[in-house]
């Protein structure tokens, strides 16, 4: 081929074959610029997506993870408020333990064994489980919570780097003058592990008493030394609220005592003693039994953690005539002297007769009360008449809730007049066929001793907030439910069922107080399956000084089984009822 025969042109050389073009070099260049300018272009984006990616999408989380890798949010917790008597006395406080926790970027993993070894029998716990904890990739693990001054003092001995302690708190509770009991436990409640409060006062003014917790953040160098961070970081916890109760230690203290005897000594299932302040209607003292230790709850039968005085509803028996009474002579339908013919009397088909069987003839509406007759209850109902009966149940708070303080109130209302027969007032007057709790029929009977004032009874007198200082009063709910003449009548005629001969109270007479102790028992058979058998609860409910009352005492015990004596109040309630009016007016020198 000649060079006549090529023709060179720019960026391309004619083939001899037609049709074919070849590139040349400096077209191959060019290309490869182009493919590696793409090149870069891609990569350059896709290294911006993947910025953006990191920075703006899993930022937060990388961010979050890096921070856990160096902070340990801690909890402040808030001191709970404490709890105190009447007289300013600390019933329930704070004692100091320590969550205790571990650093793991502070161990070296060949020292997590010797650690464990070191720290499980000091903490209770199993080597492999302290193990496991201390593996973490964090720096701040909890190890155990809530251990004794002992247990630090332990630690402190180990002197192991990268182990920790937090003070906390955890509820101390006194002790019962009952073995196996902590003080005032069905009325208080307690705090649980996780720091809520449960039945009692705990449960009801929880909120209060917790307060708010704090935290703090700490950060970490990378050596697993602490930076000391600005104030910002930290959240200071405010304490809970403080509560006083109208509870009287003292009271409480014999109350419990008592209980638990005659619990024991009548062979009963358990019982319930409540005092009231008359005047305030302040829970002076409230003891169930059997109890249980709130410092170690978890022990305790579920039955016994209930508060039964507010919780056990229970036919009363003739501790209800008290208000049976106080409607007649509000209504000015009796006075104590009024006379009726007491007998047998059939209603609705049923005969019901009074608890001796005996037919007394001529009597007065004292000798009624004195000895407790069911036929002549049924006539002061019958004098009111249905309608004014039955509003009287209501205004004294029968079939309602008190309203106190607590949790766990039960109550069973009384149906509608529309459900009624002539033989449900008629059982009613004497306490049988209706339901009360023990501290529903304690707030009826102390309505007669506060001159007929129906007034709310209350666990707690005053709530301070510890961060302003301010008190706040409780300020209970009140009603007049008879007149004042009235209700002073009533309570002369209570005195004479202590004090007349052969009254049905004479086991709580006085030495001295001759007039001044107001009182009646009550003795309810036990329906069982519909059908009244064998089994009773006794009461006696009654205050002191009839002309001024101070205090309002209700005993009961339930299903007594001993066979000394008669399984009645007269017997069985009324003496322990006796024994502890008799210490607290010693105790304060109340006067007749």
């Amino acid at each position: 081929m000649t060079p006549r025969q090529t023709r060179r042109t720019r960026g391309r050389v004619a083939s001899p074959r037609a049709g074919t073009v070849v590139l040349t070099e400096g077209t191959q260049v060019r290309s490869r610029s182009m493919w590696l300018m793409s090149f870069f272009a891609i990569a350059a984006t896709l290294m911006l997506w993947r910025l953006a990616e990191v920075q703006i999408v899993q930022g937060p989380g990388l961010h979050a993870q890096a921070v856990a890798e160096h902070v340990a949010n801690i909890n402040l917790p808030a001191q709970r408020g404490l709890i105190l008597d009447s007289e300013g006395q600390v019933l329930v406080a704070n004692q100091t333990v320590y969550d205790v926790f571990a650093d793991p970027a502070m161990i070296p993993a060949s020292a997590r064994p010797l650690y464990a070894h070191d720290l499980a029998p000091v903490l209770g716990m199993q080597v492999t489980t302290l193990e496991q904890l201390m593996s973490g990739q964090g720096q701040f693990v909890y190890l155990a919570k809530q251990v004794s001054a002992a247990t630090r003092v332990a630690l402190d001995n180990l002197n192991l780097i990268g182990i920790g302690l937090i003070p906390d708190n955890k509820r101390v509770y006194q002790p019962s003058p009952v073995p196996g009991q902590s003080f005032a436990a069905n009325l208080l409640g307690f705090v649980d592990a996780n720091g809520n409060g449960k039945y009692g006062i705990e449960q009801y003014y929880n909120n209060l008493l917790t307060g708010t917790p704090g935290h703090q953040s700490v950060l970490h160098d990378l050596a697993g030394n602490a930076i000391q961070l600005s104030s910002e970081k930290y959240v200071a916890p405010k304490n809970g609220d403080n509560l006083q109760l109208a509870l009287n230690s003292q009271i409480q203290y014999w109350a419990e005592q008592i209980l638990a005897n005659d619990v024991k000594a009548s062979q009963s299932s358990s019982g319930e003693v409540i005092v009231l302040d008359t005047r305030t209607g302040g829970i002076a003292a409230m003891a169930d039994y059997p109890s249980f230790n709130a410092n170690q709850y978890w022990l305790a039968p579920y039955a016994n953690l209930q508060n039964s005085a507010i919780s056990f509803l229970y036919e009363p028996g003739s501790v209800m005539k008290t208000v049976t009474f106080a409607g007649g002579l509000n209504t000015g339908v009796i006075t104590p002297s009024t006379r009726y013919y007491d007998q047998p009397i059939t209603i609705d088909g049923s005969t019901i007769q009074d608890w001796d069987r005996i037919a007394q003839g001529w009597v007065t509406m004292q000798w009624v009360l004195d000895d407790s007759l069911n036929d002549g209850a049924i006539n002061v109902q019958q004098r009111m008449g249905q309608n004014a009966f039955y509003e009287n149940l209501l205004a004294f708070g029968i079939g309602s809730p008190t309203g106190v303080d607590l949790p766990g109130e039960e109550n069973m209302p009384l149906p509608p007049q529309t459900q009624w027969q002539a033989i449900n007032y008629a059982t009613a007057s004497f306490g049988q066929g209706i339901m009360v709790t023990p501290l529903q029929m304690a707030a009826a009977v102390n309505a007669i001793a506060n001159d007929g004032v129906w007034i709310q009874p209350h666990a707690v007198d005053t709530i301070t907030n510890p961060n302003t200082g301010k008190v706040t009063h409780f300020v209970p709910r009140t009603r007049r439910v008879m007149s004042v003449s009235a209700a002073k009548t009533e309570a002369v005629m209570m005195t004479h069922v202590v004090d007349d001969p052969g009254a049905e109270g004479v086991m709580a007479q006085i030495p001295g107080f001759k007039g001044e102790i107001a009182g009646k028992t009550g003795t309810a058979s036990v329906a069982v399956n519909g059908v009244y058998g064998n089994n009773v609860i006794v009461s006696f409910a009654g205050f002191f000084p009839a002309s001024n009352p101070q205090y309002t005492i209700l005993v009961v015990l339930n299903y007594p089984q001993e066979t000394y004596v008669t399984r009645e109040g007269a017997f069985l309630a009324a003496p322990a009822w006796k024994q502890l009016a008799e210490l607290i007016i010693n105790q304060y020198q109340i006067q007749p």
